[in-house]
């Protein structure tokens, strides 16, 4: 499953959203989103689960945080988030 995380993380319960994820799942981090990927108590509960994460750079060079995120978060463009819905058929928005 592809989760796509767009509002801040301290707006939503991240841990509600990884009990649904299972190993092999993927998390896209947009819009707001991206500020999970700052290093802190968000970040180390997303590392910690058996999911690949993903932030789109659009996302963080609009908000400024290019250079300042985690180099365990794989920064990805548009054509690779297209590539993910094809791999990942479920989807689920947060």
């Amino acid at each position: 499953m592809l989760f796509t995380l767009s509002r801040s993380p301290a707006q939503c319960d991240l841990p509600t959203l990884l009990r649904q994820a299972s190993p092999g799942d993927a998390l896209l981090l947009l819009q707001d989103g991206v500020l999970a990927a700052l290093v802190g108590a968000h970040l180390d509960l997303l590392l910690a689960a058996p999911i690949s994460l993903y932030a789109l750079r659009n996302d963080l060079e609009a908000r400024g945080l290019s250079g300042h995120i985690s180099h365990k978060v794989t920064v990805i463009d548009y054509n690779h988030f297209v590539e993910l819905t094809t791999v990942h058929r479920s989807q689920m928005a947060w």
